[in-house]
């Protein structure tokens, strides 16, 4: 087979490179005093878009650091009581995309949440206010400011709040709140079941923003990851601060969040991808404690992977 990456019975062992900060703990444990302190304020506004089975509204809610947040939120008619809630969230630079491709989840009487990431091709708001630079890209962004000013910080904290938001809502089975995503989508699935514990089920594709640091041992600050060299390039040309600039980014590395989820996974890796390469998304999966579970494409790569979604649905859809 070829191989891009570790043979797979050391992917299955590997435990990440990237460092972890010594008060990462802390710091999530006062990230998330922040984010209690701010209220919601949650505003639906009816959509254009309607079908006979669904009601679909602009969803908006209150972020940190004054951020207001945009969601897509569609919810079966006429259910009568309460019922699941999927969250989802979206690629790289992306958008929480049409109403009409979360219409299968509706049908299944299901609730669907789709957000908006701060910043990137959607209508959340991004309320900027960092030191250093914002060129091409939202790793680096707030690096050269306190770490609480990382820009994924926030955005992960506007996962967790949209999980709360869909607790709190009347037509919400509680029991049964679940969230999904590919890529940056994976990675925020992963933030916001580590973040809200109460998350039930959670299913990660190829997830991105994992192991920063193994991304440049391995010459792959491309694509995705473009702007770790960009950063490097411009800022830091002689690699005088790189080691401070890994540990900063540790803040934000899912490896290191993962061992916080509680809810049940569903994790797809391609064996392929030198997007998101495979042995950061196994630093991932290795410190999951919780019940799990990995589908491997040994051939596949960053790209659409057979049978994913219908994988995903199912996965969601058992009790």
């Amino acid at each position: 087979m070829p191989m891009i990456d570790m043979p797979l019975a050391e992917l299955r062992q590997y435990q990440g490179t990237n460092p972890k900060p010594a008060d990462f703990d802390a710091y999530w444990d006062r990230a998330l005093m922040e984010l209690r302190s701010v209220e919601p304020m949650v505003e639906l506004v009816a959509s254009d878009f309607q079908t006979p089975q669904a009601e679909c509204f602009d969803m908006y809610y209150n972020g940190v650091r004054g951020a207001r947040i945009h969601a897509k939120y569609l919810r079966p008619r006429d259910l009568g009581q309460p019922h699941p809630a999927v969250l989802l969230f979206h690629g790289y630079s992306g958008n929480a995309g049409d109403w009409s491709d979360k219409l299968s989840y509706v049908s299944l009487g299901y609730s669907v949440l789709a957000m908006d990431c701060r910043g990137q091709g959607g209508l959340s708001e991004d309320t900027g206010g960092v030191k250093g630079t914002t060129l091409n890209g939202h790793i680096v962004r707030g690096l050269d400011d306190h770490p609480d000013q990382l820009l994924f910080r926030q955005i992960f904290l506007d996962t967790a709040q949209l999980a709360r938001v869909a607790f709190e809502l009347p037509e919400t089975d509680v029991s049964r709140v679940y969230a999904t995503g590919g890529s940056q989508g994976g990675a925020l699935t992963l933030a916001c079941a580590a973040l809200e514990p109460r998350i039930r089920k959670l299913a990660a594709v190829f997830p991105f923003l994992c192991d920063y640091k193994r991304v440049w041992e391995m010459d792959l600050a491309k694509d995705a990851y473009q702007e770790l060299r960009t950063f490097f390039r411009y800022h830091d040309p002689l690699h005088e601060r790189e080691e401070e600039m890994f540990t900063k980014l540790g803040y934000i590395d899912l490896q290191f969040l993962a061992e916080r989820i509680r809810g049940e996974v569903l994790m797809l890796v391609g064996l392929m991808d030198t997007v998101c390469p495979p042995s950061t998304q196994f630093a991932a999966y290795n410190k999951m404690t919780a019940k799990k579970q990995l589908v491997i494409y040994p051939d596949y790569g960053h790209e659409h992977l057979p049978a994913a979604n219908d994988k995903v649905m199912q996965f969601l859809l058992n009790p």
